[in-house]
């Protein structure tokens, strides 16, 4: 097994360089079941964040690629069952980094996760700190 960063996820994903996405199809195409690529959270929220931020991806585009990646049979994602939750809940005006990190607290046996901010604490696991304080 392999890890993979950000920057490789994400090129494969956008094809914004050609060398380095040419690289980055090798490698992820020569991953198999038997021996995957590994995508920690870290790396996951990053390539989400970069697509949403710099490449300007919509909603529709985050969660095709997020499962994507959670579909494929070569790739060992990390904490593969609280992103597949997030990612259903990502089906309304929730960002998925949100719905991540709520649903990692969840699984880590958090009660909920405190934030400041508004859409942020409308996820599931999640609560405004004014409401809480």
């Amino acid at each position: 097994m392999i890890g993979l960063d950000t920057n490789v996820l994400v090129t494969y994903a956008t094809q914004d360089d050609p060398r380095q996405a040419a690289l980055a199809e090798k490698l992820i195409e020569q991953l198999t079941p038997e021996n995957p690529g590994f995508v920690t959270q870290i790396a996951l929220v990053e390539s989400v964040w970069v697509l949403r931020r710099l490449f300007e991806a919509d909603d529709q585009s985050i969660s095709t690629f997020v499962g994507r990646l959670l579909n494929s049979r070569d790739l060992v994602i990390e904490n593969a069952d609280a992103a597949r939750r997030a990612l259903d809940e990502t089906r309304g005006s929730v960002e998925f980094t949100d719905a991540l990190l709520a649903q990692t607290g969840l699984a880590a046996g958090c009660d909920y996760t405190v934030t400041f901010d508004r859409r942020a604490s409308k996820v599931d696991g999640m609560r405004l700190a004014a409401t809480v304080a």
